[in-house]
Parts: C-alpha cells; structure tokens; sequence
C-alpha cells in the first residue's frame, strides 16, 4: 500500500485517512507527551521543566469532520499502512524534511542509501539512523547491568544444584557437579540485544559509516558481551519483549531497548509489538528549523535552548521571568536578537513581535530578525519601531530600533535531492550576507 502523505499545519477530511485508519485511531486528539508514553519515538525528547516545550502539540487534531496536523513531521507506521508528514515548505518530494534531518541529526541522505530507499522503507532507515543517538545516551550511564543465573558444571559448588541436570551430565559420577547461580553481569539479555542491533547495522552498506559516531558506545558494548552468538537473536528479542526496562534510572536504556526491537524485528508485519502496533518517528518543525539555523548563525550568535533547559535568561533580578531567545549575538558592542519562526512571513505577527521586543529591551538591542522559511523571492521586510501616540496624532517611525522578517528561500523546483541541496546551499550563502 502506498504511504498516505499530508503536509504539516494542514487541514483535511477525516475521511481522506480511511487507508491509515489503524495509525489515526491511535494518534489522533493524542499530545506529544503522550504518544512518546505510547511507544512514539519524538523530537526533541520531552523536556519536563522546560516552560515552552510543545509536549501538549498534536499530530492530528480533531475539528469536526476534519483533522488538523500540527508543526509536525515525519513517519508512522501500522502494519502495511504509512502516513507520512511532510514539510508545508516543499513541493513534490520533501526534500526539504530529508535536508533538515541530515543537517540537524547528520542522518545520511535518504536517498542515498540503497537502490529500494523509498518512502515505504524510508521510516525503517530511520529507525536505524537513530541508534547511535540512543545508544550514546543510554551509554553515559554506563554499561547495563543486572542479575542473571548462569549455568555450571564444576567442582567449585556456588549455588543451587539442578539434580536433573546434574544425573544427565554426570552419570557415572567423575567429581563434577551440575548447579546454577545468580549473578550481577554486564552480558544480559539488554547488552546482547544491544550488541544484535550493533551486529545488524554493521551488515548494512552504510553499517559501519552510520556506527563511527558512537565508536566508544559500540566498543563498550562488544566488550560487555562475550557471549554474543548470532544464533541467539531470535531468543534474545523474545526475553527483552518479556523483561522491558522499568527502573527510573535506567530510563535511556528503556528507549534503546524499544528501538532495538524495532529494528531486529523490521518485517513490516512485526514492527510493532505486544499492545503497540503503531510505531514511527516524529519531530517537531519549529525545533528542527531553529536547530538547522543554529547550524548556520552559530558563528555570530549564542544559542540558548529552551528544550534542554540550558544557557536560560531571566527578565528580571532574582530569576525571575524565565526566557529562552532563541539567539542572542556574540558581538556585545551591537547587541542583536533573532528569533526562528517555521512559518510563513504572513503568519509572523501580534504574540511574536510582543516577544522579541521584549528580549530587545532586556539585551539592549536595537535590531533583532525572524528567520523563516520563503518559498518566494520577496526580499526582506523591515519593521521600524514606532514612536509617539494617535492621541496626540505623532506617532512616526523611529530611526534607531528595526525588526526584519529576513527568509531563508527553500527551493521549490529541483528535480532531485543533488540538485535541491546545491540549490539551497547558494541560498544559505545569500542568507547569511546580511550577518556578515
């Protein structure tokens, strides 16, 4: 079955998604927060104490007989069905989505990896691209380790003797004794299914390049795991389904844990498991362009981020009035404000200029930007500060305090990702004329 394809921030009938019913019965009116808790890899993760975290955006949302996407992209899956949600700023392939992906999560090019790298397959190739993220998380705590019962046949009794096991292995007697023991180790079901997921990955032709990334986690991992035999996937799949993650503080490993399984268990009819059959991956728009144009500015500008609570401003003394700019200029002698909007131009308004404003007057700013997505050649649109008041008719412009709408053009017409991404690359060099 072909994947259902939408755009984000978009309304359309409900009975335009009868193909992925299975996918839309579970995501629909559901918030970010809660599809995560469902099993639903997002982007960024769910910060709890960041203020403006989108944790209560949705993918779909309910209006009458209409569904409303949110700021949203990427892939979920149920089965045969794909729904797929591309950026509103491209035209025919979303090369746009694929682009932000490589630049922000140097995932490799999609289109890139095999000659069968379509859309049906393109969520899978996702899934793998995210395990060095995951497994350079779940690896700052450390190897996993947990108690297991290995089995022995020594003269060295430690545990409890298998009687059975022991007249089977033992018969006649020559001074050995069969029994098991529980012990605290670093080769458990976790690490081995870890170490098949690493295995798996490394066969595939971008195996070893898409791995490089997380070299010290990979090392960590063989190492941790003498015990690997390729013939045991299948069982170790089966005993991480049955013994999911639920510590607290191993809550990184819960998620390497869901992925792996995702992955070993890529037959489209198998990826999902237990009680969640949808799976997939999504990211929310506004934190992907904000991150791909810090990618780009952050030569001239300090890069607070709001989603991991780091680098936070306050308004006002004794931490008070928490703010997040989104960027905030190196040079303290101009200082400037600039904001990432994933919106069109025509969408940039009211709340938006109270808030940069506000970040102005609190860096003493006398320009600040919104940098956007354009699909057009329209030029940059300077808004100068007004002065005075309509009661007593002199309100003018002021000479010394600017806000400019300043896009970034996404090319709307290139025939493949080559030519989208020498397109673009020209444009990021005349976006960035006005910094410098």
């Amino acid at each position: 079955m072909n994947p259902l394809k939408i755009k984000d921030n978009q309304l359309k009938l409900k009975t335009d998604f009868a193909d992925v019913k299975a996918i839309t019965d579970v995501i629909a009116d559901k918030t970010f927060e809660q599809l995560e808790k469902d099993g639903i890899f997002v982007f960024p993760e769910i910060i709890k104490d960041a203020d403006d975290i989108s944790r209560n955006q949705m993918v779909l949302q309910s209006y009458n007989d209409m569904y409303a996407s949110g700021n949203v992209m990427g892939f979920l899956g149920d089965g045969e069905q794909r729904l797929v949600i591309e950026s509103r700023f491209s035209t025919g392939e979303d090369y746009l989505f694929q682009y932000l992906l490589n630049k922000v999560m140097d995932f490799p090019n999609l289109v890139d990896l095999e000659a069968n790298a379509n859309q049906d397959n393109a969520l899978f190739n996702l899934l793998v691209f995210l395990f060095p993220h995951y497994l350079r998380k779940a690896a700052r705590k450390g190897a996993f380790k947990t108690y297991i019962r290995r089995q022995y046949n020594d003269a060295n009794v430690r545990g409890t003797i298998d009687v059975a096991r022991h007249i089977r292995m033992n018969t006649p007697f020559v001074g050995k004794i069969a029994y098991s023991q529980r012990e605290y180790s670093y080769d458990n079901y976790l690490m081995e299914l870890v170490r098949h997921t690493i295995e798996y990955i490394k066969a595939k032709p971008y195996g070893r390049r898409l791995l490089k990334s997380a070299k010290d986690e990979v090392k960590l991992v063989v190492d941790s795991t003498p015990d690997y035999s390729p013939g045991d996937r299948k069982k170790i799949i089966e005993d991480n389904k049955k013994n999911t993650i639920r510590h607290a503080y191993y809550h990184e490993y819960r998620d390497l844990q869901r992925l792996c399984i995702l992955i070993l268990q890529n037959e489209k009819q198998q990826m999902g498991y237990g009680k969640r059959k949808v799976y997939g991956i999504l990211f929310d728009g506004a934190w992907l362009w904000e991150e791909y144009v810090n990618s780009l500015v952050v030569d001239y500008f300090y890069h607070p981020m709001n989603k991991s609570g780091k680098d936070k401003q306050w308004l006002f003394s004794g931490n008070v009035g928490l703010i997040y700019p989104d960027f905030i200029s190196r040079d303290t002698n101009a200082r400037v404000i600039a904001d990432a909007k994933y919106k069109p131009i025509r969408n940039i308004a009211n709340q938006d200029y109270l808030q940069v404003l506000a970040y102005m007057y609190r860096f003493d700013a006398k320009r600040a930007f919104y940098f956007y997505p354009e699909t057009s050649d329209n030029g940059d649109k300077e808004l100068w500060l007004n002065q005075g008041s309509s009661f007593e008719d002199d309100v003018m412009a002021r000479k010394d305090i600017c806000l400019t709408k300043h896009g970034l053009i996404i090319p709307q017409d290139a025939d493949s990702y080559k030519e989208f991404e020498n397109q673009i690359r020209i444009n990021e060099s005349r976006f960035m004329e006005i910094l410098r």
